[in-house]
């Protein structure tokens, strides 16, 4: 697959991180994903949002849209997801999300992912084999050292070198061990309820 080669990785990049909020599991219903547009680690730029099913299977589609018909899209250099399971085990195919919008996928969470564990998960769930295809295809979770090697985060990337992911995580992640983008989705999506998304 091919990269994106980044010339220079400015302090003003844009890049979008995208979190899910809060929704009961096993139950059918959707949860609000946020999408937050900064330059760097310093300034928000933009907002966005779709929402998404519960165990669902539509995570790649819905995030995409949103992606690709945001008035920020065209500004986007790289974009940031919290893991790759929203909404429960609505698995995000980052290659196919690099594919569909043409933009290099990092995720990045701070414990590593039990793969064995999602594994027998997703065996109680329809389509599970298409699911667990979606999670290899992101790749085996790469450890990177923060805040002076005395923390770290797990990272897996699509599009994109592992030298520039790193370099990119590490220029916006200016007030935690995590990119701002993501710190701030993760906010806003934790304090919007699905009544208030007009979902049902």
């Amino acid at each position: 697959m091919a990269y994106k080669k980044f010339r220079t990785i400015k302090p003003e990049i844009r890049v979008l991180g995208v979190d899910d909020g809060i929704f009961k599991p096993r139950t059918r219903s959707y949860v609000p994903v946020i999408g937050v547009v900064f330059r760097g680690g310093y300034w928000l730029d933009g907002v966005m949002h779709t929402k998404i099913k519960v165990d669902g299977t539509d995570a790649t589609r819905k995030i995409a849209q949103m992606i690709t018909s945001s008035p920020h899209y065209k500004q986007l250099r790289i974009i940031m997801l919290d893991g790759i399971t929203f909404a429960g085990f609505n698995v995000v195919d980052i290659k196919e999300l690099n594919a569909k919008t043409k933009l290099p996928i990092m995720t990045v969470t701070r414990e590593k992912p039990n793969l064995e564990e999602i594994r027998n998960a997703l065996k109680t769930l329809p389509k599970s084999e298409e699911r667990w295809k979606a999670i290899l295809n992101a790749g085996e979770p790469i450890e990177v050292p923060v805040k002076g090697g005395k923390e770290k985060v797990y990272i897996q990337a699509v599009g994109i070198s592992l030298e520039d992911a790193v370099k990119i995580l590490k220029m916006t992640s200016t007030r935690s061990n995590i990119p701002e983008a993501l710190r701030v989705a993760h906010l806003i999506a934790s304090g919007i309820t699905p009544c208030s998304l007009n979902i049902n």
